[in-house]
């Protein structure tokens, strides 16, 4: 969900992304030329598109999707999607969503495809600054749904949503129990020193995950969260470079053995931890700790296959796309109408009360606040 976020990505949504490349073969890595200069079209409906966003033929043989490196969709999928079209998808993956972000300011005069997907709300304000991505109405199946997800700002529709779900602290089960030690249930207790040397979570500057608990910490704590990130390096904090590092080597619950039981994840993952002919997970997240993201997708400025890019973006919105979402990559879909998994109800729940921070807050202070959180736990 390729090479290695975030990413959720999300344990079986990463573990699935990781194998990307490998498990469905019309994603060939490479980018496209870097010297395309043709503007995206205005044009809400693609070349050869039907109205509701299946196209017959757009424009250009090759489309490639820039995208996190936890990226993907089942087998099939993206291969019906050449089927119907005519037009093979080619997939760069320049890292976590901070990274694809930050990718995409560098490379926005020679942009390194012509579709994004995996903006999150974190990064989308400075993503609509830059100009990165063109407008663009969306015509897929969930299109008047994703319409609910609109940035704030956004008035040209750059940016249309494709999946949300809830970042929150995760638990091993297992580990807790058999330390007779009771689980941490809120921000506050993972300063206590019973949780000392317990919590791993990836660094903010780099990974859209830990910049999403930033701002839940920010958001619970708007005058003290300084005060409550010092609080947790004092007792014992991991800063992983990603998630993918996280959750697989430092999670206790991960698969990967490691040596800490808490770990920053989302409110989705714990079903995936379910044991074969096991009816439980053996993770839970904890979601009085939890932020909220939506994973957006553009047309990138200066697409050399615009008329493709829209295509594509108009697939993520299908109904056969969105209906996969939960399976394949642990988010929720933005449509309203596909059905969810069974479990989800009772193990993968959304948060009643997020915290939350006003995107124009994000924009104007995103990059003091990652400058003060690395003063905070760096140094």
């Amino acid at each position: 969900m390729t090479t290695t976020s975030p990413r959720p990505a999300r344990p079986r949504r990463r573990a699935v992304r990781a194998l990307t490349l490998a498990a469905v073969p019309v994603l060939a890595l490479g980018a496209c030329s870097l010297t395309g200069s043709t503007a995206a079209s205005s044009d809400p409906t693609p070349s050869g598109a039907t109205a509701g966003g299946a196209a017959t033929g757009a424009a250009g043989t090759t489309v490639t999707l820039v995208t996190h490196d936890s990226f993907a969709l089942s087998d099939g999928l993206l291969e019906q999607f050449t089927a119907d079209t005519g037009i093979d998808v080619e997939v760069v993956q320049p890292g976590d969503a901070g990274a694809l972000v930050n990718q995409l300011v560098l490379t926005k005069d020679a942009p390194l495809g012509d579709v994004v997907f995996g903006i999150d709300n974190s990064f989308a304000s400075r993503a609509l600054e830059e100009g990165v991505v063109a407008p663009y109405a969306a015509q897929g199946d969930a299109a008047g749904d994703a319409a609910g997800f609109a940035v704030a700002g956004d008035d040209e529709g750059a940016l249309t949503a494709v999946d949300f779900g809830d970042v929150c602290l995760n638990v091993d089960h297992a580990w807790f129990a058999k330390k007779k030690l009771a689980e941490p249930t809120t921000l506050d207790d993972l300063t206590e020193p019973e949780y000392a040397d317990l919590l791993v979570v990836p660094n903010p500057v780099t990974s859209s995950p830990g910049f999403a608990f930033l701002l839940a910490t920010i958001g619970a704590k708007p005058d003290g969260w300084h005060d409550y990130w010092q609080a947790l390096v004092d007792n014992g904090l991991k800063v992983a470079d990603g998630w993918s590092d996280a959750y697989f080597t430092d999670f206790s619950g991960g698969g990967g053995d490691g040596p800490r039981p808490i770990v920053l994840s989302y409110a989705s993952s714990p079903p995936s931890t379910v044991p074969e002919g096991g009816t439980e997970p053996t993770t839970g997240a904890l979601l009085d700790t939890c932020f909220r993201q939506v994973e957006y997708a553009g047309v990138l400025t200066g697409a050399q296959n615009p008329a493709g890019a829209q295509a594509l973006l108009d697939f993520l919105l299908s109904d056969e796309v969105q209906a996969d979402i939960p399976g394949s990559m642990y988010m929720y879909p933005v449509s309203a109408t596909v059905d969810l998994p069974a479990d989800w109800a009772q193990w993968a729940p959304l948060a009643e009360q997020p915290f939350d921070v006003a995107p124009d807050q994000i924009s104007a202070n995103r990059d003091t606040w990652l400058q003060e959180w690395s003063a905070t736990v760096i140094g």
